[in-house]
């Protein structure tokens, strides 16, 4: 009775923990997508040039994971094929231990994205989470023959409805934005402000004395001590943006760009960039200049490539370049389009969804 109790309790924590941290993924696979993209970087350099050919399929990749992380989530909870689902949760905590202790040690990917954007963990961090789901999960598998299956016809439904339904909503998430907007250039942020300290920053100086070493508030005066390092004791004041810029052959208007009321078209990779709703976009561009709104393409390319760009599509607007992953940080489409009125985001759009004219005036009340 006891033993049956601390397996449900077990069974309970890493069903939970893994669809918790599906339905966060499901939110945003593209992002879940960018960051394997990151691990096959990494791995067609160290290990073999065959992982480069993984991130053509990043992206099914990103929802067939998630997906299956929650979908084996709700097989440990309600106890459908619940030695299937173990064998299977083995197979995939051996293998993300893997990858965040080969970030952690040799310091390759520096966020795991384990939970999207809403929970950031260091790699060392991300490790340990898995060391204890890995202990969790061995629990199960060395008891799984006292795992009572559960084989009615409610248990099968319930691990069916939760593929659908992560299928469904991995679906709509790519084909529009994340449902919920966890990262710094979300929907109310003023870029101008994010990009500074929100309190003043503090420093711990850390001085040594012979053998002793002693912390201060304030930079020692004299020379008796030895400096040894600085750390910070606020870092949740540092700024939350840091690599926002535009620019080109022109120089640098990150700050002009930051003025005014903009509607700025985004694109992360001109190769892939999607040609559907382009018309739209042209619509918007035309009667965005008949009431004076500035339009800039935004591009992760050469001056060359964004030039061409603008002629092919007969876009008569102006163009700045941006760095490609600052460009899929803020917005997950491409193209996809921003509004700002005086550095402050006030719209996202996936091109699918390209606002009408009427939509942009009422978000700049102009």
């Amino acid at each position: 009775m006891v033993k049956q109790v601390l397996l449900g309790v077990v069974r309970a924590i890493v069903g939970g923990l893994f669809i918790f941290s599906g339905l966060i993924k499901i939110n945003d696979p593209v992002g879940t997508a960018i960051k394997l993209e990151e691990y096959f970087d990494v791995f067609s350099y160290d290990i073999a040039p065959i992982f480069e050919l993984l991130k053509g399929i990043a992206l099914p990749l990103s929802v067939f994971l998630v997906v299956t992380e929650v979908v084996l989530g709700v097989m440990v909870i309600v106890g459908w094929r619940i030695k299937l689902a173990v064998y299977l949760l083995m197979g995939m905590i051996v293998f993300f231990t893997f990858l965040t202790f080969y970030s952690a040690y040799f310091n390759k990917v520096t966020d795991c994205g384990c939970f999207g954007d809403a929970i950031k963990l260091t790699p060392w961090e991300s490790f340990f989470k898995d060391i204890f789901l890995l202990v969790l999960i061995m629990v199960l598998f060395l008891f799984r023959r006292d795992l009572v299956p559960n084989q009615t016809a409610w248990g099968m439904v319930s691990v069916l409805a939760a593929m659908f339904a992560g299928l469904y909503l991995s679906v709509y998430a790519i084909r529009n934005l994340p449902y919920i907007d966890f990262r710094a250039y979300k929907v109310g942020v003023n870029i101008p402000a994010a990009m500074q300290p929100s309190a003043l920053l503090e420093y711990a100086y850390v001085m040594k004395r012979g053998d002793e070493v002693v912390v201060f508030d304030q930079y020692p005066s004299g020379d008796e001590y030895e400096f040894v390092e600085m750390n910070l004791k606020n870092p949740n004041a540092l700024p939350k943006i840091t690599d926002f810029a535009v620019w080109n052959e022109a120089g640098d208007f990150t700050d002009e760009v930051l003025e005014g009321q903009r509607l700025l078209i985004f694109v992360s990779n001109l190769t892939k960039m999607s040609m559907v709703n382009l018309d739209d976009i042209s619509k918007l561009i035309t009667e965005s200049g008949q009431i004076g709104l500035d339009v800039k393409l935004v591009c992760a390319s050469s001056e060359e490539e964004v030039q061409q760009v603008l002629r092919d599509f007969q876009w008569d607007i102006g163009y700045y370049l941006a760095d490609a992953t600052v460009v899929k940080t803020i917005i997950r489409a491409n193209p996809g389009l921003v509004l700002l009125d005086n550095g402050t985001v006030v719209g996202k759009f996936h091109h699918h969804n390209t606002p009408s004219i009427e939509e942009v005036k009422s978000l700049l009340r102009r």
